[in-house]
């Protein structure tokens, strides 16, 4: 078994928002850990980590090209800039939410 790492030792993310849907986009720093993190990654994973957030979907499109995903998160913002009451209602630094996830390691 291999130990878990974090995801931030492996990828950089960028997260943005409209209305109630945040949206953030992982991309590997080495094109070599991108099946890993297509592999880890999934719509699921995902929902865990952000369910106290209560999203009602989670969409993940993967770019290859780009080594990255991309994570379309509807109804996780509280419903947005104008109606939540939270400190980051913008979603800008929800990113680092996904990449404090541990992962099981690449293994290289």
């Amino acid at each position: 078994m291999t130990p878990d790492v974090l995801l931030a030792d492996f990828a950089h993310a960028r997260a943005g928002d409209k209305g109630n849907t945040l949206n953030v986009a992982v991309f590997a720093f080495e094109r070599r850990h991108y099946a890993w993190l297509e592999r880890h990654l999934s719509e699921d994973a995902v929902a865990a980590r952000f369910g106290h957030r209560h999203p009602t979907r989670v969409t993940r499109y993967c770019l290859p090209q780009l080594a990255g995903i991309n994570f379309v998160i509807e109804g996780a913002l509280e419903g947005g800039v104008n109606q939540s009451a939270t400190l980051d209602r913008h979603g800008k630094s929800l990113s680092y939410l996904l990449l404090g996830m541990c992962l099981p390691s690449p293994g290289d």
